[in-house]
């Protein structure tokens, strides 16, 4: 259920309000461990089938198991249904060029274009590269599903997964958490997974389909990459850029209504190519990330405020680690000092001021 939730004020005296969704629901239920794969599963997973492919002496049985290997992938990478990825022609679907993979395009369902990061545009165009995919009766990936399937669960049950946990609604279920919990904006997801996407409405600023699939393609080419050892990352638009003699305040509104502040030089403004209406990625390390607990009374200097529920603690003997979730889902991780912990006095499910200074925001131009 959506709610109305006014952001941060900006100096426009008008209060503006952004229709926000309240969780995740509309993709999936509340996430089961039990029922999903985590990160270092499906990375276990993903080597399981690659080794798995290499291992045999004959070429024939091995480009049988580069097929199977380009399912996984793209269920792995796209969450789509075992369906839609038998149904493709690689050579058709797949856009190497502008990266990505077209679903639905021989069906009566809308047509879905869904970001490929570069890395994975390489190795599946090396993968289609083989003369029996320009073979008219052998290009698309009409391979029986059962046996599709009886595949992905040995290969689960060889790296002591489930069994039950390799079945290809499961990757498709896990991939959708996986983005979430990487701040993946909810539109975004939607739009991945083929759900209909919730409608945001601004005095400022709309994102179109086009800027969800540029969001998109930022995250998959940064999760590919692994470039930045930030844990905190904002999508969102342009909205205020004011420039002083030596630096500039940026503002940003993301997808979820928030409003995030940096301070950057006029130099670096000119060397992004920053303006009004740019989709932006924007990075906040986790020490650099404050907590207060929850008061009425709370005054405080930082330029970036929000409010969330602690999610997660985990103590270690020097510095902890707190996960805390704002309404739109955005989980923002903090670490602290232990000492600093034991004052700060919090548990899972407390409420908590999240704040960072304008200068503590890096901003990454795509």
């Amino acid at each position: 259920m959506g709610k109305t939730r006014p952001v941060k004020k900006t100096e426009d005296p008008k209060p503006v309000s952004i229709q926000v969704q309240a969780c995740h629901g509309g993709i999936l239920s509340t996430p089961d461990p039990d029922k999903c794969l985590d990160a270092v599963q499906l990375h276990d997973l993903e080597q399981s089938f690659r080794q798995w492919t290499k291992a045999s002496p004959r070429s024939d049985i091995r480009k049988s198991r580069q097929r199977i290997l380009l399912i996984f992938l793209l269920i792995r990478y796209t969450g789509a249904k075992l369906s839609e990825v038998l149904g493709l022609d690689p050579l058709e679907d797949i856009d190497f060029d502008r990266q990505f993979v077209r679903y639905g395009r021989m069906s009566d369902r809308l047509v879905r274009k869904v970001q490929l990061s570069e890395a994975l545009c390489l190795e599946i165009r090396k993968i289609t590269a083989d003369p029996s995919f320009k073979n008219p009766l052998e290009k698309n990936l009409n391979i029986d599903p059962g046996f599709v399937r009886r595949k992905f669960y040995e290969r689960a049950e060889a790296c002591g997964i489930q069994k039950q946990l390799g079945a290809p609604e499961i990757l498709r279920k896990s991939r959708a958490i996986e983005l979430m919990q990487n701040n993946v904006p909810l539109p975004a997801v939607q739009m991945i997974l083929g759900h209909s996407t919730p409608n945001l409405t601004s005095a400022y600023v709309s994102f179109s389909e086009e800027d969800i699939q540029q969001v998109s393609r930022i995250f998959m080419d940064k999760e590919s990459a692994r470039k930045t050892s930030a844990r905190n990352s904002f999508f969102g638009k342009i909205q205020t850029l004011d420039q002083g003699d030596i630096q500039t305040r940026v503002q940003l509104l993301t997808m979820g209504g928030f409003l995030i502040t940096t301070i950057i030089t006029n130099d670096s403004v000119l060397r992004l190519g920053l303006k009004k209406g740019k989709l932006i990625t924007a990075e906040v390390k986790a020490p650099w990330v404050m907590l207060q607990k929850c008061k009425n009374d709370f005054n405080c200097s930082a330029d970036n405020i929000f409010n969330g529920i602690v999610q997660r603690i985990l103590r270690g003997k020097i510095t902890t680690e707190y996960i805390v979730q704002i309404s739109d889902g955005t989980r923002i991780c903090s670490i602290v000092t232990t000492e600093s912990c034991q004052d700060l006095a919090l548990k899972e499910g407390d409420g908590v001021w999240i704040l960072f200074n304008s200068f503590s925001v890096v901003l990454l131009s795509e």
